[in-house]
């Protein structure tokens, strides 16, 4: 007997399993900052209900545990992203985020889909700073810097690639080794050259974006090494004893988040700030949905230094399997099973 006789009257024909291949079938980057975008929007203009995250720290104190839930309007989309946070993994040839995020029918509450929270996360999150990027950049941007070499790495050069025409990309790791075979593999699949860099400094310097996409909990990027007009995307760190940025990186910029709520309780570098005194909580300009609806100004002149500390929020998460959803009903991409 097929799931279509056995499903009740007005519901989806069984459980769409989604695997990472398929995400990246299903979700072209293009799209990704796209729906991005428009979750950012929806979240600051009061189209969603996104709770703080969920977080068990696992025995050893390396990795995490996390529940993401969430709604959303627009795209619309009912769920949560339930995953794990190994940094280890790389050492084992696995995502350090790994995991699953659940699809709901936002009318009759039927589970629709099952996706790999791996593939979901490193676009959206690159996607996230992507829409920061369009909207907080210098205009003629057109110098990257990526410091770290992991899967974010790989997913923002794309990312930044999509919303500025880059004539110059610079990368910096703790290991030699990888930041190298990074700019052979990425340069070729994106036809772009990159750069390795022996420093974090080499590689800021002269740049007009920057990503830090670490694991570090120490700052790699200082801001003395920042140019003027320059934008930075702050996105390894994910916990208030976790920062990737010096102090004078927060001060001396125009500083926005995905979210106040989540700033508040993870953002290790405006804390660190806020408790040395040098800045308090008003010093967050904004959300970036704000900016992007037009409710606040993001840049003023090509000499301010903005900031967008990412942090990764259910919207996101959300947005992305929407599209993901349609595409793959459409398209008939990825595995049903009955529920």
């Amino acid at each position: 007997m097929s799931t279509e006789d056995t499903a009740p009257k007005g519901t989806p024909n069984g459980l769409l399993c989604v695997s990472g291949a398929d995400v990246r079938r299903a979700l072209p980057m293009s799209d990704c900052i796209d729906a991005v975008d428009r979750a950012m929007r929806a979240l600051s203009n009061g189209g969603a209900d996104v709770p703080l995250r969920t977080v068990m720290q696992l025995p050893g104190g390396r990795n995490f545990f996390g529940v993401m839930p969430g709604y959303l309007a627009d795209p619309q989309g009912l769920g949560a992203k339930i995953i794990t946070v190994y940094p280890d993994n790389a050492k084992r040839g696995l995502p350090s985020h790994l995991g699953l995020v659940l699809l709901f029918d936002t009318e009759i509450g039927f589970p629709l889909a099952v996706m790999d929270a791996a593939e979901i996360t490193a676009m959206r999150t690159a996607a996230a700073s992507a829409v920061a990027t369009r909207a907080l950049a210098r205009k003629d941007a057109s110098h990257l810097a990526i410091l770290g070499t992991g899967e974010q790495a790989v997913t923002h050069l794309e990312a930044i690639s999509r919303v500025r025409t880059l004539r110059s990309v610079r990368v910096w790791g703790r290991s030699i080794e990888k930041a190298e075979h990074f700019a052979e593999t990425q340069g070729s699949r994106l036809s772009v050259r990159v750069e390795v860099s022996k420093t974090a400094e080499d590689a800021v310097k002269g740049a007009d974006i920057v990503c830090t996409v670490t694991a570090s909990r120490e700052p790699v990027l200082n801001g003395a090494w920042l140019g003027r007009g320059s934008h930075v995307n702050l996105v390894g760190a994910s916990r208030l004893n976790a920062r990737e940025v010096d102090d004078d990186v927060v001060t001396a910029s125009r500083f926005f988040v995905d979210s106040r709520t989540a700033a508040r309780a993870e953002a290790g570098e405006l804390k660190h700030a806020m408790d040395a005194g040098l800045v308090s909580e008003g010093h967050v300009l904004g959300e970036i949905g704000d900016v992007l609806s037009g409710g606040i100004v993001g840049r003023t002149g090509d000499h301010d230094i903005t900031v967008y500390k990412s942090l990764g929020v259910a919207a996101q998460d959300l947005a992305a399997a929407h599209v993901i959803y349609e595409r793959a009903v459409r398209d008939g991409i990825g595995t049903r099973v009955p529920f």
